[in-house]
């Protein structure tokens, strides 16, 4: 049996200092919040010098560790050359990052616009997709998440996540392709992906039966990590341009590898998308947002924008190291070698837990269904929270999600190996012995 770490519980002065003085919705982890003050590789460190195994990676954007000497190799050569120039100049690595990207993202994207994060790079999008093609209304999906601007938190399906005030029209949000919890009360797959249909049924109920675009994110990470059917994703995104809109594939967590030989979830479902957009996992913890269009969506959009930040060198620099370690290391592999090992542990510990109603995920992005009971799925947040306790008492520090607060969510760097997939394990094993 793992020993659980000895650990100091003083909060400290970054955590007193957090609960003074920043706003009372940036919340933390655990029953007494941690301060992180350093990194290296799969690891962390507190105030107090405890070690903990970092089993979520900032959620799912420190890709390759953290302080990864190769990235960090990237990021100090271009601080001593520029560091910011504002997107009213052009400059080398935001120039080389957009060749990169268009190199190896799938279909007729080419043309790329960078921001600071995934929630930009989702309004981008939108925006693009209405200049594009005219029309005004957007589909989403439920149990999805999109940022926190007042577009992104319209678009999000978790009502723990919508502030009254953020509220806009012309948002309208499908049935999730939450097998597990299908709204319809079917199976799969004698239900007929009756999910995607509803998307039409959508269009023509709730809109001008006009869209400019369908946007969801391949892996529903916030949701829970809810993995569509493989029929899902080719329906709904011929069902989208039937009705005038484009197809937005949001990226921001699914990218880069991370489910596996493919550097972007669609991929895996065989789907062009108009859109793709991501941040994240992009710049190992550099601030980076992206959207890419095909050059007729591109071309549409106004010419004249701008963006302060928007296509940082140092951001871009950093962004273009990440891609090329990934294929220096074949991480995209690992990502799938390494998830497999680690979905089928996870499945062993579902066998032998009762309150492990599902396991899902792809690559390395696993989720973990909390119920009281298998035949209600009643949701189990209580679960969540104590094997949260648990894990970390023993080192290890992991996420959760979903709309009910009883998902596991886990994100390990893509360059993990299946030790690190043990260690995780063992500390999980313990932890739901206790529930």
């Amino acid at each position: 049996m793992t020993q659980p770490y000895e650990q100091k519980s003083d909060l400290g002065d970054a955590v007193t200092k957090h609960r003074e003085f920043l706003f009372p919705a940036v919340a933390n982890y655990y029953r007494e919040p941690i301060a992180l003050v350093r990194g290296e590789g799969e690891y962390v460190w507190d105030e107090q010098g405890n070690k903990y195994l970092d089993c979520f990676g900032g959620v799912l954007t420190v890709s390759l560790g953290h302080a990864n000497p190769r990235v960090n190799a990237a990021w100090k050569e271009q601080i001593d050359k520029i560091a910011h120039t504002s997107t009213l100049y052009a400059n080398q690595p935001q120039s080389d990052l957009a060749e990169k990207l268009a190199e190896i993202t799938p279909g007729r994207l080419k043309k790329s616009f960078f921001t600071n994060s995934g929630t930009e790079a989702d309004d981008t999008a939108v925006l693009a997709a209405k200049l594009a093609t005219g029309n005004q209304e957007i589909v989403v999906l439920r149990h999805s998440y999109a940022g926190r601007s007042a577009t992104a938190l319209s678009s999000v399906g978790h009502k723990t996540w919508r502030p009254i005030a953020s509220q806009i029209p012309g948002i309208v949000h499908a049935a999730a392709p939450y097998c597990y919890r299908c709204p319809f009360k079917l199976e799969y797959p004698s239900c007929g992906v009756a999910c995607a249909d509803d998307v039409e049924d959508i269009i023509n109920t709730t809109t001008t039966g006009k869209i400019a675009a369908f946007m969801a994110e391949t892996i529903l990470g916030v949701g829970g990590f809810i993995v569509p059917p493989p029929e899902y994703f080719p329906r709904v995104a011929e069902i989208a341009r039937q009705y005038g809109g484009l197809f937005i594939s949001d990226e921001v967590q699914a990218a880069w590898g991370r489910t596996g030989d493919k550097w972007f979830g669609i991929e895996h479902w065989g789907v062009e998308p108009d859109i793709i957009t991501s941040a994240k996992g992009m710049g190992n913890g550099v601030p980076i947002g992206w959207t890419i269009a095909t050059p007729e969506v591109a071309d549409a959009f106004p010419g004249l924008t701008f963006s302060t930040f928007g296509g940082n060198p140092v951001s871009c620099a950093v962004g273009l190291a990440v891609i090329r370690i990934i294929e220096e290391d074949d991480l995209k592999t690992n990502a799938r070698i390494v998830g497999d090992y680690f979905h089928n542990e996870l499945l062993k510990l579902q066998e032998k837990y009762y309150c492990i109603g599902d396991v899902r995920g792809m690559g390395l992005m696993q989720g973990i269904e909390l119920v009281k009971d298998r035949k209600t799925k009643e949701p189990y947040p209580e679960a969540v929270l104590r094997v949260f306790e648990e894990t970390k008492r023993r080192g290890v520090l992991i996420g959760k999600g979903g709309l009910y607060g009883n998902i596991i969510r886990t994100g390990l760097m893509l360059n993990s190996s299946q030790e690190t997939v043990d260690r995780l394990i063992a500390a999980f094993d313990e932890a739901f012995a206790l529930c």
